[in-house]
């Protein structure tokens, strides 16, 4: 929670809001000292610092200011947390890198690029067809190529160093084309659980691609002029899908479409995209992000007369495009390419969210034909009211510098926008050449009051999370959907009605169709997750990928709950075994079976020992005692004491998992550690991962997650995975896996882990994969 000296104040919406913002968004000093004393006081400082670019600030602070006021509009992040603080950070989130030339050189000033970024805490994302196949001549050198995977294990093993010197992850995303010789090795290389796991991975697919399919006619895979071998096109596209199906990844990009609909198309070509998909961007391109609050913007809600306030939302929309705008010229760059990309073309990604929150208070069913007219209608409205905002602003400072009338107004979007904002463009130019897009929102919906993020569907219409309290005891406290709680407040205990609906009741088509919708007139692009059930037909999930292309949609990602990646479609707790209860500790045989587990902390010299045994109690194995030794003596009173309590729960017997729970959820002020790809935030956290290893093994819990710990000195567990230098193993799953049923998050130890947007997200403390 906030600072317990601050109470909490009525702007928030939620008590989750103002943990949000405590852990994200407020000023602090160095030494954690608040700087900002109530959340007015950051909407202040950023309207503040959005404002002092304007030659008159006095005029533009306080509409900023009314803006930001009551979450009605949401920058992304990385604004929020930086705008105005005088710290040299950037305020884009995401960036595509500049193309990777084919030779060594080439491949590592790209990747000593990246790191730059990386470490300002951007994601990235890149394409790598640019790089030869596997076994193709290197002229020179009397060699083969490697191929573009082992360049992109380099750049994983980049990231996996970047994050573990402490910086904030940003995710990367790699691409490559549906032609590349490597395709093949490609879609299946995420397969491999030790291999890109700080990747996402999509496929670029293009139109002659699409229609081999359709004709199931062959295809070329080629590289500078030269087919190395020709295969059928609906093969590769069933691998791809199946991969997808089984693994979650690969994602697939319609590129040509993209290019097709570039309102820059006369000037850029786009190969790659930011790693949520949102942003399809030339080389060195950057994202910035920001977001109405429709759920906010409607008036009497629940109520017959419900409306969605237009006339609001076009003033608003206004006023985001200004703000958004004036971070192009207030922001840092991790490299001076991408400031130049940034400022000649003035590219802005102004979308919604809280989509599904508005539809539940209009009395539309998410995915419904009347949502998805409403939600194509909307997302009209905005691109209107954000390109004539644009060309006031054009007016005003002038059109970005690349802007040619005749090129832009044959472009893209621009093709088919309305004949009043087509006529006013070629009076006046326009400041910025792309508009809108619909960012992955997760963590700044929480903070909005935990509305619904993005054009998501509400993913739980309330949930249970527990808080630390300043004197380390831990509450419950139900975190309910903004809409929900609306309902609760203007009804009581009447049922919710039937427009309400999660997306454990919608069918893919549903989502689909409104992807699509919104998509219309969305200049960039959309992130966004379509979530089909776990026993879905492999056929009509790749109908799926199939409708996707025929409605136009710019991009593909689905999830998919399964044996491999683990469920994410859950709410409830994570599994225990039934209850046990004893009225009096358990008396100790005189001989027990057990086994021992070694643990190396990163930094500490001695490695510490846990040892487990078991007791056998009506023909079920069960925790009963727990030794935990090191030589470094500076443990040695934690230890025993942590011995001695764990031990005690143990004897009693019952259901004990929670005390894996306490273990892992443990914080060190100091800082965790990076152990085997995941964040571990303390030494106790990470002793509760062995225990919570040893119980699964002897099946006291469930092996809902397949990420086993360290490895033991004395115990044979059957090894299934690859081993990092610190002796962690990871079981062949995808990155999902994290999320399934009994897995907790890798920052908060919540298990209300969820894919949303393309990303795995915690929906307690706002930790997402995504950066």
């Amino acid at each position: 929670m906030a600072n317990d000296q601050t109470p909490l104040r009525s702007s928030f919406l939620a008590p989750i809001s103002e943990s949000i913002w405590d852990m994200k968004y407020r000023l602090k000093a160095p030494d954690g000292r608040p700087l900002d004393s109530q959340v007015e006081d950051t909407w202040r400082r950023v309207a503040k610092a959005l404002a002092s670019v304007e030659t008159d600030p006095s005029i533009w602070e306080g509409r900023f200011y009314g803006a930001l006021d009551g979450f009605r509009f949401l920058p992304a992040g990385r604004i929020v947390a930086g705008a105005g603080t005088a710290r040299s950070v950037t305020l884009f989130n995401c960036f595509v890198m500049g193309t990777v030339e084919d030779s060594m050189g080439g491949i590592f000033d790209a990747l000593k690029e990246a790191a730059l970024t990386m470490q300002a805490g951007g994601g990235i994302g890149y394409d790598f067809s640019t790089l030869r196949p596997r076994g193709a001549p290197v002229k020179g050198v009397g060699a083969d190529a490697s191929g573009p995977l082992s360049f992109m294990d380099v750049w994983d093993a980049m990231c996996r160093t970047i994050m573990s010197a402490g910086s904030r992850r940003g995710a990367m995303m790699a691409t490559l084309r549906c032609d590349h010789p490597d395709i093949e090795d490609f879609v299946t290389a995420k397969q491999d659980p030790a291999r890109l796991r700080m990747f996402n991975v999509s496929v670029l697919m293009t139109d002659a691609f699409m229609e081999a399919v359709r004709a199931d006619g062959n295809w070329d895979l080629v590289f500078d002029g030269r087919v190395f071998r020709t295969i059928r096109a609906r093969e590769l596209w069933d691998r791809i899908v199946r991969s997808t199906y089984d693994f979650a990844e690969p994602g697939v990009i319609f590129i040509d479409r993209i290019n097709r609909e570039n309102n820059l198309r006369y000037a850029e070509t786009i190969a790659a995209t930011n790693p949520c998909g949102e942003q399809p961007l030339p080389p060195y391109g950057a994202c910035l992000l920001g977001s109405v609050n429709l759920a906010r913007l409607v008036q009497d809600p629940f109520g017959p007369g419900a409306r969605l306030d237009e006339g609001e939302l076009r003033d608003l929309v206004a006023v985001a495009v200004r703000m958004m705008d004036n971070v192009v010229d207030l922001s840092r760059f991790p490299l001076p390419q991408q400031a130049e990309e940034a400022r000649t073309k003035r590219r802005i990604g102004l979308g919604v969210t809280g989509l599904a929150d508005a539809l539940m208070t209009l009395g539309l069913r998410y995915g419904s034909p009347e949502a998805v007219d409403w939600t194509r209608a909307t997302m009209r409205q905005v691109a209107r009211a954000a390109y004539l905002a644009s060309v006031d602003l054009a007016k005003e400072k002038g059109p970005f510098p690349l802007f040619d009338a005749d090129r832009y107004l044959d472009s893209g979007t621009m093709r088919r926008m309305d004949e009043d904002v087509r006529a006013a463009v070629r009076a006046h130019g326009i400041r910025n050449a792309l508009l809108t897009s619909i960012a992955p929102t997760g963590t700044i919906s929480l903070y909005a009051g935990n509305v619904s993020s993005g054009i998501e569907p509400v993913f739980a219409t309330s949930y249970t999370r527990k808080v630390l309290m300043p004197d380390g005891s831990r509450r419950e406290e139900e975190v309910v959907d903004h809409a929900v709680a609306l309902w609760r407040s203007l009804r009581g205990d009447a049922d919710l009605p039937a427009q309400v609906v999660t997306a454990q009741d919608l069918a893919p088509m549903d989502h689909v169709r409104m992807q699509a919708a919104a998509q219309e007139w969305v200049d960039s692009s959309i992130s966004k997750t379509i979530n089909v059930p776990a026993d879905i037909p492999f056929e009509d999930f790749r109908d799926v990928y199939q409708a996707a292309w025929d409605l136009g949609c710019k991009g593909c990602t689905t999830y998919r709950p399964n044996a491999v990646t683990g469920s994410v479609l859950s709410v409830a707790e994570p599994p225990k075994p039934a209850p046990m209860a004893e009225d009096k500790p358990l008396e100790r045989p005189e001989e027990l079976e057990g086994a021992t587990y070694k643990l190396r902390w990163p930094g500490s010299e001695h490695a510490i020992y846990i040892t487990v045994n078991d007791i056998v109690v009506d023909g079920r194995r069960q925790p009963f005692e727990v030794f935990i030794n090191s030589k470094n003596m500076e443990h040695y009173a934690w230890t025993v004491a942590l011995t001695r309590m764990i031990s005690a729960v143990f004897r009693r017997g019952g259901d004990v998992t929670f005390v894996v729970e306490e273990l892992k959820a443990v914080f060190d002020p100091r800082g965790g550690a990076w152990m085997g790809g995941r964040y571990v935030p303390s030494i106790l956290a990470a002793i509760g991962i062995e225990i919570e290893k040893h119980l699964k093994r002897i099946g006291f819990m469930e092996q809902a997650d397949r990420l086993v710990g360290v490895d033991g000195t004395a115990t044979p567990v059957e090894r299934t995975g690859k081993f990092d230098d610190a002796g962690w193993e990871e079981a062949p799953t995808a990155d999902a896996v994290a999320a399934a049923p009994g897995a907790a998050c890798p920052s908060c130890g919540s298990y209300e882990v969820r894919v949303q947007e393309g990303c795995l997200s915690c929906a307690t403390c706002g930790f997402s994969r995504c950066g």
